[in-house]
C-alpha cells in the first residue's frame, strides 16, 4: 500500500492537472464567443496570474499582505522601459542615455522585470519577513504605499501621474492562459514541496515549528521572494494588456479586487484561488454591466457608479461571518471517487509525515 504522503502528492498532481484542464476549457469557449467576451476572460485570467503568485506566500504562510500589487507595479514598469521604443521614450521621459536607447524583444523585457521585481522583493522581505503579529502584513502595505508615492512623482523615470504610453499590446487570451499554467504549475509544485510544507508548518504553530527548527522568517522570505516573481509576471501581462500604464493602474483598486479573489475562493487551497477569481470576476462583471445600463424596450435602467465595489464589499464581508475560511476551504479538486478500484482506506498524511516523506 502506497505512504500518506505518496498519496497526497498524487492527489495534489490531480488537483492540478483538473484545475488547468477547467482554465484550458474556459479559455477555449472564451475564444469561441465575441470580442468583448474573451477581453473579460483576458483579464480574469491575468488576475488569476496575480492571485495564484500572492497565494504562494499568503496561502502557505497564512500571512496576509496588503503589498503584493507593488510588486506588479515594479515590473509593469521595468516592462514598459525595456519595450517602449526609444523615439517615444525620449518625449516621455528623462532617462539616462543606455536606458532610452534600450528596447528588448516583450519576453526578454518580462523575464528581466520579472527578475527585477524577486530581487526588489528580496531587499524589501528580509526585514519585514522577521515581524510578527499585525506588524508583519502593515509594513507590506507600507510597502506599496512607498511604491506608488515613488511611481507617482518620479517624473523622469515612470512619467509621474500621467499615462505612461506606447507599450507594445501583445497579450491576448493564449499569452495569458500560458502564463497562468506556468503560474498554477509552480504554485502547486512550491505547496508541496518541502519547503512548502515547512512553512505550512510555521502557519499552524509557529512556536512548535521553531522548536523543531524550522526558521520561520527564512521560509517566510524564500515563500515572499517566488511569490513576488510571479505577481510581477501578472503586471507586466497587465500592462501589456492595456497599452498603458499609470501610477494608481496598481494601488488601492486592484489591491482589493485581487484580495477579495484570495479570500472569498479560499486562502489555503488553489482550487480556492480558481474559484474566487471565477466568482469575483463574474460578479464584477454583472454589476459593472447594470453600472452602464441595462436596455428594457425604451427604457433604460443604470446604477450609480460605485455598485460594482460595494456589492464586492458586501461579498467579503459576508464570506467572513459566515465562512470564514472561503467558499471551498482547504478544498482542492479531485478526480470523482466512482470509478476507481477500491482499496484500503489510508489515513491523510499530517503535515510532519510529509515534511520528512515518512
Amino acid at each position: 500500500m502506497a505512504e500518506p504522503w505518496a498519496i497526497e502528492r498524487e492527489r495534489k498532481i490531480r488537483s492540478c492537472l483538473l484545475l488547468a484542464a477547467l482554465i484550458v476549457l474556459a479559455a477555449v469557449l472564451a475564444a469561441l464567443g465575441p470580442p468583448a467576451l474573451q477581453r473579460t476572460v483576458t483579464e480574469a485570467i491575468i488576475n488569476l496570474v496575480v492571485v495564484l503568485g500572492m497565494f504562494i506566500f499568503v496561502g502557505n504562510s497564512g500571512v496576509l499582505s496588503f503589498g503584493h500589487i507593488a510588486f506588479m507595479a515594479v515590473a509593469g514598469y521595468s516592462s514598459a522601459i525595456m519595450t517602449i521604443p526609444p523615439a517615444k521614450k525620449a518625449v516621455l521621459l528623462k532617462l539616462p542615455p543606455s536606458l532610452e536607447a534600450l528596447q528588448l524583444p516583450v519576453g526578454a523585457a518580462a523575464l528581466i522585470a520579472a527578475a527585477l521585481t524577486g530581487l526588489f522583493a528580496l531587499v524589501v522581505g528580509a526585514p519585514i519577513m522577521r515581524l510578527k503579529g499585525i506588524a508583519l502584513p502593515m509594513a507590506t502595505f507600507g510597502v506599496l504605499m512607498v511604491v506608488h508615492v515613488v511611481t507617482a512623482n518620479w517624473q523622469e523615470v515612470t512619467g509621474g501621474r500621467q499615462a505612461l504610453v506606447g507599450l507594445p499590446v501583445y497579450v491576448n487570451l493564449w499569452v495569458a492562459l500560458g502564463a497562468v499554467l506556468v503560474t498554477l504549475a509552480v504554485a502547486a509544485a512550491y505547496k508541496g514541496s518541502r519547503r512548502g510544507l515547512l512553512l505550512q508548518c510555521a502557519r499552524e504553530n509557529e512556536v512548535a515549528a521553531t522548536a523543531s527548527g524550522i526558521d520561520p522568517a527564512r521560509e517566510r522570505l524564500l515563500a515572499f521572494v517566488i511569490s513576488a516573481v510571479f505577481v510581477g509576471l501578472g503586471g507586466v501581462l497587465f500592462a501589456h494588456f492595456i497599452g498603458t500604464v499609470t501610477a494608481n493602474t496598481f494601488y488601492l483598486n486592484i489591491t482589493f479586487t485581487t484580495l477579495a479573489m484570495l479570500v472569498v475562493g479560499g486562502m489555503r487551497s488553489l482550487t480556492g484561488a480558481v474559484v474566487g477569481v471565477a466568482v469575483v470576476s463574474t460578479v464584477s462583471e454583472i454589476f459593472r454591466t447594470i453600472e452602464k445600463g441595462v436596455s428594457i424596450g425604451d427604457l433604460t435602467l443604470s446604477a450609480p457608479p460605485g455598485l460594482q465595489e460595494i456589492a464586492l464589499a458586501l461579498m467579503m464581508l459576508l464570506i467572513l461571518i459566515f465562512r470564514p475560511q472561503g467558499l471551498v476551504g482547504d478544498f482542492e479538486l479531485d478526480w470523482p471517487k466512482w470509478g476507481r478500484r477500491k482499496s484500503a482506506p489510508a489515513e491523510p498524511a499530517t503535515t510532519d509525515q510529509r515534511v520528512h516523506g515518512s
